[in-house]
């Protein structure tokens, strides 16, 4: 008989991380005769960034992870949680730790993202060199090619849905992220997006900053859900049911976490054409 009260298997991971630069570091390469404190290191970076390309977002090689939210999803698509990591202390170090000790704690669950491959994987292999993590399973660099895990076109390890949407960059997505949560009714980027975080973590403001990352991963998920339809994973009725689940779902934890609610504020209901 089985065991009812044994919780569901977590199939998948659909995460999303917010980062920030380290300022030390960036002293220390880009400025090293000139003795910058950290703060005076990043302005001046962001400040060349934005006069040579239009964007003061800094490359990966620069940034530490301050923000990683993690949602559980189970073989049916149901989410089942969403946490953000280290909370309420959200030591790059510790955030970075907790990911890869999850990932392989949970059985290795496929990861979802938007834009993963490019921006959110890099970020935190690079801390596991930083900080000296051993993650063997993801560096599996001795197995087969299409069996390696960051090899690119292994979706059963990570589904870069940036990269099922484009063809692999064969498409430009223009929009986005936000564009594709629109697209079926979803808040999208409701006030706050990346290019902020490093100010509003200047500022102190890093309860807003996982706020902003809760709701990137619930948009991501939805748009995840979409993609199941496409592939014929599930129906569009199925998907519908599902989306219904996880509303109920964050009305019921909305008092505890007001994101929740502004996330709802800004909802919106996918509408089927009409023939």
């Amino acid at each position: 008989m089985a065991n009812a009260d044994r919780k569901p298997q977590v199939e998948y991971l659909v995460f999303d991380i917010e980062a920030i630069a380290d300022g030390d570091l960036v002293s220390k390469v880009r400025y090293p005769h000139d003795q910058l404190p950290p703060a005076a290191a990043i302005a001046r970076y962001r400040s060349e960034l934005l006069a040579d390309t239009g964007k003061d977002v800094l490359p990966v090689t620069f940034m530490l992870p301050i923000s990683v939210a993690v949602a559980k999803i189970d073989a049916e698509y149901r989410l089942l949680d969403l946490a953000v990591l280290d909370s309420p202390q959200f030591r790059p170090h510790v955030i970075a730790r907790h990911f890869w000790q999850g990932w392989n704690g949970y059985g290795r669950p496929t990861l979802v993202s938007f834009n993963g491959r490019g921006y959110d994987l890099p970020v935190l292999e690079l801390a596991a060199y930083r900080y000296g993590y051993s993650v063997p399973a993801w560096f599996n660099v001795e197995a087969r090619s299409y069996e390696q895990a960051r090899n690119r076109y292994n979706s059963e390890t990570h589904l870069d849905l940036f990269d099922l949407l484009s063809n692999f960059g064969a498409a430009r997505l223009s929009g986005g992220l936000n564009l594709l949560a629109n697209l079926i009714g979803k808040p999208g980027k409701a006030g706050v997006d990346g290019s902020q975080v490093q100010d509003m973590y200047d500022r102190g403001e890093s309860a807003a900053i996982n706020d902003y990352c809760r709701c990137d991963v619930l948009d991501t998920y939805f748009v995840f859900l979409r993609t199941r339809v496409m592939l014929g994973k599930i129906t569009i009725d199925q998907e519908k049911e599902l989306v219904v689940g996880t509303r109920q779902w964050l009305e019921e934890n909305s008092a505890t976490l007001p994101v929740y609610a502004h996330y709802l504020s800004h909802w919106g209901d996918w509408q089927a054409p009409v023939d």
